[in-house]
């Protein structure tokens, strides 16, 4: 169904001084964060001299930033985007710049800024640094179906081959010419219709090997299961291209599940305009992309942030 059909009228759910919870257009469980023009304004201003390679090399840097953020929009909404994620409920939201700036730089200090208020950022083996940056375009010969513009990128959880907790996600969209699909796909566990056939079978915790192609830069090879029990509820663990069965059986069953989540119902299409967040909680929410149409002049541009959430997330004045 064309993605303006779908869409709905934002419902405000909560009001604050500088900023406003709706409902999204596009979802029913991810809420929209739309801050105050003037204040996000005012935060440009303010972190228009930081460097984003004082940011890569400075690890409390990326905190100052969103101290800054904090500074202009008030202390409330870390409070309110902390708790959004970790209620299973919703467990998502988007927030863009709203168009007031298209400089690649304050991308990159925005998207820094809302990741360090839910807390610290993992290592980004892939680009060496904390956050990747990555193009989708006409051509690519990468290992993965990440870049690869023309093919659906299947349901998956991120951070499957690597010890390191991977509590969210962040993407940010820098740039998009010539796109027709590639819509973001979100499927909330809750709302998958056929999750107790895969929850009841034998395989549903069993540990499964996943071993990262070249490209991801590492070498660890991590066992966990499909399903598991965390702080959140049941969580899954999950990603078809780095799964590695030991036999026939696995496979099927893996196969089986991933095909599942594919079709279900509850799988959400949601465009992201340039300049805008979505986050979501890694551990009840999978995501993929749709294939866009072919178009030798495509280009996309995304951001990529993963993290923990913070021990102490408290209010910020």
């Amino acid at each position: 169904m064309d993605q303006q059909v779908r869409a709905q009228r934002p419902t405000e759910l909560k009001r604050h001084k500088n900023y406003v919870i709706e409902t999204h257009p596009e979802h029913e469980r991810i809420v929209h964060f739309r801050i105050e023009k003037t204040a996000l304004e005012k935060y440009l201003e303010l972190t228009s001299h930081i460097d984003v390679q004082n940011l890569e090399y400075v690890p409390y840097m990326r905190f100052h930033i969103a101290d800054q953020l904090i500074k202009c929009v008030g202390g409330e909404f870390t409070k309110d985007i902390v708790e959004t994620l970790r209620d299973r409920r919703s467990g998502g939201f988007t927030v863009g710049l709203q168009q007031l700036t298209a400089n690649e730089d304050d991308f990159v200090r925005f998207g820094t800024a809302i990741g360090h208020l839910i807390g610290p950022s993992n290592h980004d083996s892939m680009s060496g640094k904390y956050y990747a940056r990555f193009l989708v375009k006409h051509t690519d010969s990468s290992d993965s179906y990440l870049r690869q513009a023309y093919r659906l990128f299947t349901m998956h959880t991120d951070g499957t081959f690597v010890s390191e907790a991977t509590d969210w996600l962040l993407m940010m969209k820098f740039s998009e010419l010539n796109a027709v699909g590639g819509e973001s796909r979100f499927l909330h566990l809750d709302d998958w219709d056929e999750l107790q056939r895969f929850l009841q079978h034998p395989m549903a915790t069993r540990p499964f090997l996943y071993k990262a192609p070249g490209s991801k830069n590492v070498d660890e090879r991590v066992e966990r299961p499909v399903f598991f029990q965390s702080e959140f509820g049941l969580s899954m663990s999950f990603i078809d291209q780095f799964v590695q069965p030991k036999d026939r059986q696995e496979a099927r069953y893996l196969f089986d599940l991933s095909n599942s989540m594919e079709s279900s119902s509850g799988t959400k299409e949601v465009g992201l305009p340039v300049g805008d967040v979505v986050v979501l909680n890694n551990y009840f929410y999978v995501h993929g992309r749709a294939p866009f149409v072919q178009n030798e002049n495509l280009h996309r541009e995304l951001m990529r942030l993963r993290g923990s959430f913070a021990l102490n997330a408290e209010k910020i004045d």
